[in-house]
């Protein structure tokens, strides 16, 4: 389980993503790179790492359900994601 500080940095990230968006856009069309490189560091979308929902973890996320694949074949497994169930050939 990540850190409880861990999701919190993450939020913060992302708030300040959606803050400077419109503004990233103008001054990279404008081709503005100097007024670019001053806006702070987090105000890039890249800097956002996907997390698991449920405990963290940043490798291995589905996008769409927002959790890791080891919580999705856990959660499959119990029956509680409606529609999927494992597979057998």
């Amino acid at each position: 389980m990540a850190s409880k500080s861990t999701f919190e940095r993450m939020n913060r990230v992302r708030r300040t993503v959606d803050k400077h968006r419109k503004l990233r856009e103008e001054l990279k069309k404008s081709g503005d790179y100097a007024a670019l490189a001053r806006l702070p560091r987090d105000a890039s979308p890249t800097r956002v790492r996907n997390m698991c929902a449920l405990t963290g973890r940043t490798r291995g996320v589905y996008r769409k359900l927002k959790i890791s694949r080891i919580m999705l074949r856990k959660l499959a497994l119990e029956g509680k994601i409606p529609g999927m169930k494992k597979s057998s050939w």
